[in-house]
């Protein structure tokens, strides 16, 4: 019973010890400094296996079917200031955010994306985003097709040099489409005339 009644005060003062310390404001939030290793190492473990552990159910798509220029336009406008581009080793948002966002032009870093598993947990990131980091929940706007085309851009992202990743990112909207269009029959009517004289 004496073992009982010790045990329950240390959880008691240890509860209260966390409440005062949290509520007093001496820890420091700013995103300019690092938490401490163990602190680091016991966020991302907790990170990692709650993002594996919620997304495991997820049925991944044949991703090889999926246009990733539909995820590219998308990466371009909302994941490249953070996670980047070919080219580009740094923007102000990937220098300012703690914990540094994944490069997903390092072939290293998207290497576990490319299983099933990586898949999921990436599908899931985008679409619920993680707290506290700065990773927005993208499934609120965005419907799973899009989340998949971006999964899937993501996995192709290191092997693409700057040229094939702006053809790939550029989002053909109404009025480029009617320009092009509209370019196509000047360059038709001026042929036709000039075939007249």
């Amino acid at each position: 019973m004496k073992f009982l009644l010790g045990a329950l005060f240390t959880v008691f003062v240890a509860i209260v010890s966390v409440f005062v310390v949290v509520t007093s404001g001496v820890v420091n939030v700013g995103a300019d400094q690092e938490h401490s290793p163990m602190m680091f190492s016991f966020l991302e473990t907790a990170r990692n296996r709650s993002i594996a552990n919620a997304s495991k159910d997820i049925v991944v798509p044949d991703l090889e079917k999926v246009d990733i220029s539909s995820g590219g336009a998308d990466y371009k406008d909302m994941c490249a200031g953070c996670h980047l581009s070919p080219g580009v080793e740094s923007t102000d948002f990937s220098e300012g955010l703690y914990p540094k966002p994944p490069n997903f032009t390092n072939a290293q870093v998207v290497d576990r994306y490319k299983t099933d598993a990586g898949a999921q947990q990436s599908f899931w990131a985008i679409k619920h985003g993680i707290m506290a980091s700065g990773m927005p929940a993208w499934g609120a706007s965005h419907d799973d097709d899009r989340m998949w085309a971006m999964v899937a851009f993501i996995r192709s992202l290191p092997e693409l040099d700057e040229a094939q990743y702006t053809m790939l990112t550029t989002r053909l909207d109404d009025d480029m489409m009617d320009m092009s269009l509209n370019s196509d029959m000047m360059d038709m009517s001026e042929g036709g005339a000039g075939m007249q004289h």
